[in-house]
């Protein structure tokens, strides 16, 4: 991981100095590196050296940052990892045309490393990443969004980066079709459980762990998994306000939302939910041999819903 980050410092290189300032501002903003880790973990599982790996993991990296840089400028939040977003520090026109320039980065980088199969693994997933912003874009302030509708946007938006993470691993170290297609769905369903959690911090992660304000999805009108829960399962006026809460993306009536979450189970639903798609991830990894690599990759599985942060 640390030459990875060296591999990041080197190809923010920019003529353009406010590119280096912010692009630095978030990749040093303390986030896990985990989806480059996965890049990683997933190559040497399989027995893959060279540098095409740390220049892929560093891919991930960036591809991963341009969308934290878009996301914050659409959801106009201004507090991410316990620090201001690069939005709120440097003005959205800034972030956005950022986020550009790592996204172009990023595809030049993999273009160096001559894989035409891992070009078309990472094309279509920013596609599908792309997809998934527009449908969480469509679902906000909708309280009739289904759990099936919102897992959809998850699996889109958040899984799929985690997937190509995997998936490009294993096609540096020349996997057999079988190990590839185990590993991306290993990546998968790790990011599934890792959104699902982080819906979960939303409503009960301290916020100087997680970076965030206590309901800030809530705030920006998503209707997340324990929403979701409420509004099935809740009394007639705990669904009320939780409709209203989603209607009018606001923070008001958060005291009552809570205390629907926490009658309902909502929070202990979404954990099931999440424990289960952890579960679903470990069992493709059998088809893995046994090494340091895979015993992280299960180890990964375990932090994603243990998590408080």
């Amino acid at each position: 991981m640390t030459r990875v980050d060296a591999v990041i410092r080197e190809r923010l290189a920019s003529e353009v100095a406010l590119i280096g300032t912010i692009g630095e501002y978030i990749i040093g903003s303390g986030g896990k590196r985990l989806r480059p880790a996965l890049v990683l973990l997933s190559a040497k599982a399989l027995g893959a050296e060279g540098r095409g790996m740390h220049e892929l993991a560093a891919v991930i990296e960036f591809i991963h940052t341009a969308t934290l840089l878009h996301d914050d400028v659409v959801d106009e939040s201004s507090l991410r990892r316990g620090r201001r977003t690069a939005n709120a520090e440097f003005g959205n026109s800034a972030a956005v045309l950022v986020g550009d320039f790592l996204y172009s980065r990023a595809f030049q980088m993999m273009v160096g490393v001559g894989s035409q199969r891992v070009m078309a693994v990472m094309a279509d997933a920013t596609n599908v990443i792309a997809e998934g912003e527009v449908l969480q874009l469509m679902n906000v302030r909708d309280a009739s969004t289904d759990e099936d509708g919102y897992l959809r946007v998850i699996r889109y938006k958040t899984a799929k980066l985690f997937q190509a993470a995997t998936q490009v691993g294993a096609i540096l170290a020349g996997a057999t079709k079988d190990r590839e297609e185990a590993l991306a769905a290993y990546g998968m369903h790790l990011g599934t459980a890792f959104q699902l959690i982080d819906d979960v911090l939303d409503y009960s992660g301290a916020s100087e762990e997680t970076g965030k304000n206590l309901g800030d999805d809530l705030a920006e009108g998503k209707p997340t998994l324990p929403l979701i829960h409420v509004l099935r399962t809740g009394t007639e006026a705990e669904r009320k306000v939780v409709r209203q809460a989603i209607e009018k993306s606001g923070k008001e009536e958060l005291g009552a939302v809570l205390a629907a979450i926490q009658r309902t189970g909502a929070l202990d639903y979404a954990r099931g939910k999440a424990t289960a798609e952890a579960k679903a991830a470990t069992a493709f990894l059998d088809v893995i041999p046994g090494s340091e690599c895979r015993d992280a990759l299960l180890q990964l599985a375990s932090f994603s819903v243990e998590r408080s942060f």
